[in-house]
C-alpha cells in the first residue's frame, strides 16, 4: 500500500452514542482502501445489527467476535443471545463466539485475584495508553485470524470496536494469528475517545 493520507477522528467522549458514526467511518475507508474484510466486537448484538445498516454482506466480508461462551462465569452461557446469533447469520453475517487472543485462561486467573499474566497485562497497557477500543480492535484482529475467517492474510482489515457497549474506535489494521503476533501492525487508528 502507498503512503496513507487519513482523517482521524477522536470523540470527546466515547460510548454506545457513536456506533453508527464508527460503522459510517469503517465503511468510509473500507471503499476508499478497498478493505473487504471488516472485523467487529459485539458483546449483545446491537452493533452487529446495527452494522448490516451500513455493510454489504454480499461485497464485504463482514465477521462479528462475540464474547466467549461463560464469559463472564459459569452462570450465564451466552451475553448474546444465541437466537440473535442464528439471525445475523441468516443474513450473512460471519459470527465466532470464541476464546478472545489476549484472554482464556490467563483472565481467569487474575480473576480468581491470582498472578497477573503477560498477556493479561498486554491487554491493560493497550487499553491504558491508547483506548480500551483499541486494545478490543488488536484482540479481535487475531481472534478472526485464529478462527480461520480471514481468506488472506496479506490483505488489511478494518476492525471496530468500542468502550463497554458500543463502537467507538475503529482501526486499520495488517493482521496475523496469535502464534505470530509480533507480525499485527495497526496502521492506522481512524477514529477512537480522546
Amino acid at each position: 500500500m502507498a503512503d496513507l493520507k487519513l482523517e482521524v477522528t477522536y470523540f470527546d467522549k466515547g460510548g454506545p452514542n457513536r456506533t453508527e458514526e464508527s460503522l459510517n467511518i469503517a465503511k468510509k475507508y473500507a471503499d476508499q482502501l478497498g478493505i473487504k474484510d471488516i472485523v467487529l466486537a459485539s458483546t449483545t448484538g446491537t452493533t452487529a445489527e446495527k452494522a448490516l445498516e451500513v455493510f454489504d454482506v454480499n461485497k464485504c466480508n463482514v465477521i462479528v467476535i462475540t464474547h466467549a461462551f461463560y464469559f463472564t462465569g459459569s452462570e450465564k452461557r451466552q451475553e448474546f443471545p444465541e437466537d440473535k446469533i442464528e439471525k445475523l447469520k441468516n443474513k450473512g453475517l460471519k459470527i465466532h463466539s470464541g476464546t478472545h487472543a489476549m484472554s482464556g485462561i490467563e483472565r481467569g486467573i487474575r480473576i480468581q485475584k491470582e498472578a497477573w499474566q503477560f498477556v493479561d497485562l498486554l491487554a491493560k497497557m493497550l487499553g491504558a495508553h491508547f483506548s480500551q477500543g483499541v486494545k478490543v480492535c488488536i484482540e479481535i484482529a487475531s481472534t478472526t485470524c485464529d478462527a480461520g475467517l480471514i481468506p488472506d492474510l496479506d490483505r488489511d482489515i478494518i476492525c471496530v470496536a468500542g468502550t463497554g457497549r458500543g463502537a467507538d474506535t475503529v482501526c486499520l489494521i495488517k493482521p496475523a494469528p496469535t502464534n505470530e503476533f509480533k507480525k499485527l501492525r495497526v496502521k492506522a487508528i481512524l477514529a477512537k475517545p480522546q
